[in-house]
């Protein structure tokens, strides 16, 4: 590794950014975290240096400062490229809250874009959603799908934002683009050290079926069971969020390859095949041995129906596609809550 081949990763202490820093790493790269640690755990930090035998650099702050970020980018000689994770990203929450999704979400971005114009820097990798594509009326989605509505202001923010990117591009900014739009990660770094560790309740799926499995959790909630698809319940495209992290690798590689000194463009992460709730639960049970205990609710506002992803541009583009499994996810998922269950009973001890 070099000085001059940093990435800046905002949010790179949360899930998806903790373990895009580790495969980062493994391509050569030096991460440069950025992290208010709203949504994550100084913890990681240490159980990154386990992983990557050496410490990680970490500037502690909020995205939405743009002085902060100018001391970022001005201590931090040798950026060459940003992988932008840092935003708010819980659906239901954004439906209860959405001018906090929109001041955040937004705000953070257009400052960042500033930075990194004002810092001479170039590359950067966003990090957007199958949210986009609101309820698309074929599946699977292509890239070239018609975005339609979102149902949530979170997803609304997916689409402000590539807007914003889009047009920045247009106006002959010296950037080069590329949003993934990825589907539902989950899973945990084989390690074990790194993974999902939400704040509070969980409001994605499989931490509160770990949770669940684990005895945290009385039960689970599956949010309708009379949508239109095989089982009634939600159908979703799981990826492992060890597969999502090297995608920002090759995207980031793909940019530096490019000799447009202006470039956007788009492309969905995900595995090809949807996956129902109930689908996830019983694979689960399979894989671990462990019942869950769940029960039938109410539909919850925001969520679509079904969405799944056309893989194929990532794998014509960036020469990537999935190595890991739905059971490969849930194992590791499974694996990484009893290592906290070990870890809290030996400091409750």
């Amino acid at each position: 590794m070099t000085p001059d081949n940093k990435i800046i990763v905002t949010g790179g202490a949360g899930y998806i950014g903790s373990h895009t820093v580790v495969e980062l790493f493994n391509a050569g790269y030096v991460p440069v975290i950025v992290d208010d640690f709203s949504n994550a755990d100084h913890r990681v930090l240490d159980r990154l240096r386990a992983i990557l035998g050496q410490p990680v650099t970490c500037h502690e702050g909020d995205c939405k400062d743009a002085a902060f970020l100018s001391r970022v980018f001005t201590k931090e000689s040798g950026i060459t490229g940003v992988i932008h994770f840092a935003a708010f990203k819980a659906v239901g929450e954004s439906v209860q809250e959405p001018l906090k999704y929109y001041h955040n979400n937004l705000m953070s971005l257009v400052v960042l874009l500033k930075a990194m114009m004002a810092g001479g820097v170039s590359h950067l990798v966003f990090s957007s959603s199958c949210t986009v594509y609101g309820q698309p009326d074929h599946l699977p989605v292509t890239e070239e799908t018609l975005k339609k509505p979102a149902f949530s202001p979170y997803g609304r923010t997916k689409q402000i934002c590539e807007e914003i990117l889009e047009d920045t591009v247009k106006s002959h900014a010296p950037l080069k683009v590329m949003a993934l739009r990825y589907f539902n990660p989950i899973g945990a770094h084989p390690s074990s050290l790194i993974g999902e560790l939400p704040l509070g309740v969980p409001n994605n799926l499989v931490p509160f079926i770990t949770q669940t499995a684990a005895g945290i959790r009385e039960k689970l909630t599956v949010f309708g069971d009379d949508y239109d698809t095989l089982d009634g319940t939600c159908v979703r495209d799981y990826i492992h969020v060890v597969d999502l992290g090297t995608a920002h690798v090759k995207a980031l590689q793909n940019l530096e390859k490019i000799s447009k000194k202006t470039y956007y463009d788009v492309v969905n992460i995900g595995t090809g095949k949807g996956n129902s709730v109930m689908e996830v639960i019983q694979v689960f049970e399979k894989v671990t041995n462990v019942r869950v205990n769940y029960v039938i609710g109410k539909r919850r506002e925001g969520d679509i129906e079904k969405i799944y992803a056309n893989a194929d541009k990532s794998r014509r583009v960036l020469n990537w596609q999935t190595q890991l499994s739905l059971e490969d996810a849930l194992r590791d998922a499974w694996h990484w809550q009893k290592r906290l269950g070990e870890a809290s009973s030996r400091v409750a001890s």
